[in-house]
């Protein structure tokens, strides 16, 4: 398979101009495919085990969508407007044969962008044959170099070790820059972001904190639990001095910051602090093949009944379009106005904090 490079950030600025807009005016342009529901891991913020314990009934690979029916999606979603491809679970690396979708995905017309999400246990094993088939970029999910934070995090899971050199095999095979993915939940694992930053400043990884968020509403979020971007940023900058950096593109979810000796960068994503659904511009399909306009969303488009069903690639275009076009999401700024309204709190402002 012929080696796809990672287009820059700046040619994924614009949308196609042609593609539907919801009913915000939003246009669509990622999309978020889950290969695999399973994973080994059981994150407390993700997939905690009280839920996902020993006899949860996971999908059958029969009710998993093929790579074939995966493609037709993606295709119908480029012919709406997506540029950008990235494939999630559960764990993506789980999948067997993963690489043979990131060529398949490869070739189809009009897509710029392939990133791989993955909490890098299996990396290693995988990273060249990936980045051989057209993945462009790839993002590890670490939440802490600490062995006993890291496990207790991921749920009691080891592979600390496995991870870092996950990290170390993507950047040989030239998937770098990657990108490191940290949720920071207060009294779990914020007393060692700066440990974390300090490992990889200087480097070709960028490691981004994410506020800890109810992602899929499953995972008993509480807002105190939540350390706020601007609280990370001052301690932070009290360590070493940041400089705002501007948006690469639009419906850039990361607010970026360069240390100011030039060490590189981090990245804050403030979904709870500082909700961006008036720019959000993605869209996820499940690996049982539903189609859902919110990473919040509880309910969606049932693409697999279509697509078994006989559906031809314009009606399982004109299934995307609808279900866009009629797109109202905004649950993370439902959430805020509401929390804000139960419970005032002082607004603060993300601003260069400078020694």
């Amino acid at each position: 398979m012929a080696e796809k490079r990672a287009a820059p950030d700046n040619v994924l600025a614009h949308p196609s101009p042609g593609g539907p807009r919801d009913r915000l005016g939003r246009p669509m342009h990622d999309l978020r495919i889950s290969v695999m529901d399973r994973c080994n891991f059981r994150c407390p913020y993700c997939m905690p085990k009280e839920t996902f314990h020993d006899r949860y009934r996971f999908l059958r690979t029969s009710e998993r969508l093929g790579f074939n029916e995966i493609v037709r999606v993606a295709r119908a979603g480029v012919d709406l407007g997506v540029r950008k491809l990235r494939l999630t679970g559960g764990e993506p690396l789980l999948r067997p044969r993963l690489a043979e979708l990131v060529g398949e995905l490869s070739l189809i017309d009009g897509v710029e962008d392939i990133a791989l999400t993955t909490n890098g246990v299996l990396l290693a094993q995988h990273a060249s044959e990936l980045k051989a088939n057209g993945l462009c970029r790839v993002t590890v999910s670490l939440d802490s170099l600490d062995p006993e934070v890291f496990a207790r995090m991921s749920g009691g899971f080891g592979g600390l070790e496995d991870v870092l050199e996950g990290i170390e095999a993507a950047l040989e095979a030239g998937l770098g820059p990657v990108k490191i993915n940290a949720v920071v939940r207060r009294g779990s694992n914020d007393h060692t972001v700066l440990p974390l930053l300090e490992r990889f400043r200087g480097g070709p990884v960028i490691v981004r904190l994410i506020e800890y968020m109810d992602v899929g509403n499953r995972n008993a979020w509480r807002a105190d639990e939540v350390v706020p971007s601007p609280e990370l940023l001052q301690r932070i900058s009290a360590r070493w001095p940041v400089t705002p950096l501007p948006g690469a593109y639009h419906g850039e979810v990361a607010k970026r910051y360069r240390y100011d000796d030039d060490a590189g960068e981090i990245g804050f994503i403030s979904s709870v602090s500082a909700p961006f659904c008036g720019d959000c511009t993605r869209a996820r399909l499940s690996s049982e093949g539903v189609f859902y306009t919110c990473l919040f969303a509880t309910t969606g488009t049932d693409l697999r009944g279509a697509l078994r069903g006989g559906a031809s690639d314009e009606e399982l275009t004109g299934l995307l379009r609808a279900a866009w076009a009629g797109r109202t999401d905004r649950y993370s700024e439902q959430r805020e106005a509401l929390r804000r309204r139960e419970q005032p709190l002082q607004k603060i402002e993300m601003h260069y904090i400078g020694g």
